[in-house]
C-alpha cells in the first residue's frame, strides 16, 4: 500500500501556516501604545482640552448666581439655550474640516482663532459681567438691576459656540499630533482634561467666590466677598488663553499624517462631499438606533 505524498506547494503552505507566517496575530491587529515621544503632545492635548472647559463650566455657574440674584426660573430656562452649541456641533463640523490655510496647518487655522476670541470675549465680559448679571437679592429694592438675560445668553452662547469648534479642531489635530498607536489616548485627554476645566470654571469658582465658603474654611477673618471675584475670574483665564493660544501659534508645528508614525494617508474632502459623508454615517443603521436611543432615553 502506497503513501501519498503532499504536493510541494501544500506542503510550503502548511509549514508556514504552523510557524506563523500565514497568520495574522492579534498584537497585528492592534498596536501597543508607545507613548516615547508624544508624553509632550498629550499634554498639550490636555492643556487644549482643559481650556475648553473652562467657559463650560462658567456657563454652569451663572445659573445659580442669577439665582441669588432674584432671576426667575424662566430665566435661568432661556439661559440654557447657552448650552446648546456642543449639541449643534456636527452642523458645522464639515466646514471646520474642510476650509483651511494649508501654509499655518489645518487645525490651527480654527484652533489660534478661536481661542483668541475666546480669550476676548472673556476680557471683554469681565469688564460688564456684573452689570448684566444684576444686583443680588439683598440689594436696595429702589436701586435694583434686573439681569440682562439676552445679552448673557448671546455671550455664552457665543463662547460655547467658539468653544465647541475648538473641540472640533483639536480633535481633529489629536489623530496627527500623535503616533497612531497612540490615538486612543485623545480620548482620555478630552475627557479628563475637559472635565478639569469643568471643574475650575464651576465647582472651584463657585466654592472660592462664596464668601461663607472661604469665611468658614479658607480665611482666619471674614470678608464680605469671596476670594475670587467673577470679573476677576474671567480676566485671568482670558490672559491665559491669549499667551497660550499665542505659544502654541508659534512654537507648536502641526505635522502633516506621517507613515514613519502610522499615519494612513488623509483625503482631503470639499464641503459638499464632507456633508455627503457625514449624511452617509448618519443613515448607519448602528447610528440611527444610538440616536433613537440618546433621544428617548431620559423619557
Amino acid at each position: 500500500m502506497g503513501v501519498r505524498k503532499r504536493p510541494a506547494e501544500k506542503e510550503q503552505l502548511l509549514v508556514a501556516k504552523g510557524t506563523g507566517a500565514g497568520v495574522v496575530h492579534d498584537e497585528d491587529k492592534h498596536e501597543r501604545s508607545d507613548l516615547r515621544g508624544d508624553w509632550g503632545n498629550i499634554a498639550i492635548l490636555f492643556f487644549l482640552y482643559l481650556l475648553q472647559g473652562i467657559p463650560i463650566g462658567l456657563a454652569a455657574a451663572i445659573p445659580m448666581m442669577l439665582q441669588n440674584r432674584g432671576a426667575s426660573y424662566k430665566q435661568q430656562a432661556e439661559f440654557s439655550f447657552a448650552h446648546w452649541p456642543f449639541s449643534m456641533k456636527l452642523l458645522w463640523a464639515p466646514i471646520v474640516d474642510s476650509l483651511y490655510w494649508s501654509r499655518f496647518g489645518r487645525r490651527k487655522s480654527w484652533l489660534i482663532p478661536t481661542q483668541y476670541l475666546i480669550g476676548l470675549f472673556m476680557l471683554i465680559l469681565s469688564l460688564h459681567v456684573n452689570r448684566w448679571l444684576g444686583n443680588s437679592e439683598g440689594d436696595d429694592v429702589a436701586s435694583h438691576v434686573a439681569p440682562n438675560i439676552p445679552i448673557l445668553t448671546g455671550i455664552f452662547f457665543a463662547l460655547n459656540f467658539l468653544a465647541a469648534t475648538q473641540d472640533i479642531a483639536v480633535d481633529g489635530w489629536a489623530l496627527t499630533m500623535l503616533k497612531r498607536c497612540n490615538v486612543g489616548h485623545a480620548s482620555t485627554c478630552n475627557s479628563v482634561g475637559q472635565t478639569a476645566g469643568y471643574f475650575l470654571g464651576y465647582v472651584a469658582f463657585m466654592a472660592l467666590e462664596s464668601a461663607e465658603f472661604c469665611n468658614s474654611y479658607l480665611r482666619s477673618e471674614p470678608a464680605d466677598e469671596g476670594l475670587v471675584t467673577l470679573p476677576g475670574f474671567l480676566w485671568f483665564w482670558g490672559l491665559v488663553f491669549l499667551v497660550t493660544t499665542t505659544l502654541v501659534a508659534l512654537l507648536k508645528r502641526e505635522s502633516l499624517p506621517s507613515a514613519e508614525r502610522g499615519h494612513e494617508e488623509s483625503v482631503d474632502l470639499n464641503i459638499k462631499q464632507t456633508y455627503r459623508l457625514l449624511l452617509d454615517i448618519i443613515k448607519m443603521k448602528p447610528i440611527l438606533i444610538l440616536t433613537a436611543i440618546l433621544l428617548t432615553v431620559k423619557i
